[in-house]
């Protein structure tokens, strides 16, 4: 593989770029599955699509993402301010499992940045910038409609908070391991929607209150201009 790697090298010097079809040819369709791990490609444009792989053009990626002078001990403090800044409050864990990093590795850089600490209502301790804003807590929460298997739902991450348990299986079963179109009250789900015949047709887990009936109404016929 480090010898199929150099004729890649020496094969798109100078910005050259290959097709996937000449790339197999250079070095081999089994060693063209897996030469991007001894050296790193990139797919540059015009390329091909999803449906249309072997239009792709490959090239090296130095020549597209010049080496930067970056440590990673600096490169684990930006990622975790990217998190923070997007979805702080957060725990460690939800850091690490964002991240793909160990809590212990991440740890030198949370001290490091001198974040503000809070203890959710189950005593777990929350991270957030120091200057971030926080809203009112008792900002309200608008209704949102959520796609099927939209990534804030996914099964393997128990969110407790948006989905509850109680209305887990109704959202994740065998007969729909996709999931349904969900809409959200306050933040957590609280229904169903479907599209049909130009109409978004809700059914709701519980009663709902008037001022969110209303609130979905609206967004419903917003939802429903989209998908004319």
């Amino acid at each position: 593989m480090e010898r199929a790697a150099d004729r890649v090298r020496e094969a798109l010097a100078g910005g050259a770029t290959v097709r996937r079809t000449e790339l197999e040819a250079l070095v081999g369709k089994p060693a063209a599955h897996g030469v991007g791990l001894w050296v790193d490609l990139v797919r540059a444009p015009p390329s091909g699509t999803w449906e249309r792989r072997r239009a792709d053009l490959y090239a090296l990626a130095e020549d597209w993402v010049p080496p930067q002078s970056v440590t990673s001990e600096a490169a684990v403090e930006h990622l975790v301010r990217r998190y923070l800044g997007g979805f702080g409050p957060a725990t460690r864990q939800d850091v690490a499992s964002f991240t793909g990093l160990p809590v212990t590795e991440l740890a030198p850089a949370l001290e490091r940045l001198g974040l503000r600490r809070f203890r959710s209502e189950g005593g777990d301790e929350l991270l957030d910038l120091s200057r971030a804003p926080l809203p009112d807590p008792g900002t309200p929460a608008p209704v949102r409609f959520l796609p099927t298997w939209d990534a804030t739902l996914l099964a393997h991450a128990r969110r407790t908070g948006v989905l509850p348990e109680a209305h887990r299986p109704r959202i994740f079963h065998v007969k729909a391991p996709q999931s349904h179109p969900t809409f959200l009250v306050d933040g957590a789900v609280a229904g169903t929607w479907r599209h049909d015949r130009g109409r978004i047709e809700l059914t709701p887990f519980g009663r709902l209150d008037a001022a969110h009936r209303r609130a979905l109404g609206a967004e419903a016929e917003r939802l429903a201009a989209l998908h004319a």
